[in-house]
């Protein structure tokens, strides 16, 4: 008797895994939507980025800010494509970082030196809602 409910219990057991299983499979996940307030961030870093004096160093070549913001403005729409960007910090973290094809950081040459883009962008979005009520 005890065997029998021993077994029972484990078969109710395996049978709840598989049906939370089969739920999490149909329950699709989050996806963000790019708010009015963060596309106006995004758009003042695009700007920051087409008109900086620097250079983006993108996989160790050196772009000018009119082509780097192109290039970043490609990777925004994908991820906006995809539902991935939510905010300001989210278009930097995912898509101006790093370089999707080889996980090469991102860096910014400018005439007071080199920095990660990350920093530069995260630095210059701060700068950004100071300014802004």
């Amino acid at each position: 008797m005890r065997i029998l409910k021993r077994w029972k219990a484990l078969l109710i057991s395996q049978w709840l895994s598989a049906a939370g299983l089969g739920l999490m499979i149909m329950v699709p996940p989050v996806q963000a939507q790019t708010t009015p307030k963060a596309a106006q961030e995004i758009q003042g870093l695009l700007d920051f980025v087409e008109h900086s004096e620097c250079l983006f160093v993108r996989n160790g070549k050196e772009y000018p800010g009119a082509q780097a913001s192109a290039h970043l403005g490609k990777k925004l729409a994908y991820l906006e494509g995809k539902n991935r960007v939510s905010s300001a910090e989210d278009f930097i973290d995912l898509g101006a970082t790093k370089s999707s094809m080889t996980g090469t950081a991102y860096e910014v040459r400018c005439p007071t030196g080199v920095q990660l883009a990350s920093l530069w962008l995260t630095t210059e979005l701060k700068r950004q809602r100071q300014l802004r009520p």
